[in-house]
């Protein structure tokens, strides 16, 4: 058995991250649920408004999840009229997905909430340790993807 460190896992780095990633997390929900969204839902309407019409498989890849989930997801952003979902003129069994006119103010409000976050945190720091931590974050996401390990039948990103 190895042997575990005295130190407090409150100082682990890894602990840090999480705690910031659940108040973050915690933060964005709370303001989503008064637009009746949930967190894949935003990130699904952000994605729509940059990049314009989706496939399911698109929409999955830029919002982390599934394309089984995102299936899920597109179902209930439809049915809440945030979506309109017609066939691809390229492949008649996808279906791509656009923002209607009620998921545009949605996430137009939801957004202006969320900024307001993302603006207090930016405030936070001068420019300089503003770009370091930054670069640090990026550093370390790759250092977690490198040390995670992939599923037996799934290639690594």
């Amino acid at each position: 058995m190895a042997d575990i460190p005295v130190e407090a896992i409150e100082e682990y780095l890894c602990n840090r991250i999480r705690r910031a990633e659940q108040v973050l997390m915690g933060h964005h929900e709370a303001v989503l649920r008064g637009y009746g969204l949930t967190m894949t839902q935003y990130t699904a309407l952000l994605a729509l408004a940059r990049e314009g019409g989706m496939s399911g498989a698109q929409l999955a890849r830029a919002c982390g999840v599934t394309q089984q989930s995102m299936a899920s997801v597109l179902t209930t952003m439809d049915s809440k009229g945030l979506i309109q979902r017609e066939p691809s003129p390229v492949h008649a069994k996808v279906q791509i997905s656009t923002l209607t006119e009620h998921g545009r103010t949605q996430l137009d409000g939801a957004y202006a909430e969320v900024i307001i976050l993302e603006r207090a945190l930016t405030a936070a720091f001068t420019p300089t340790e503003y770009a370091e931590l930054c670069g640090l974050l990026e550093r370390a996401t790759v250092v977690l993807a490198e040390q995670t390990p992939t599923p037996p039948g799934r290639s690594s990103r």
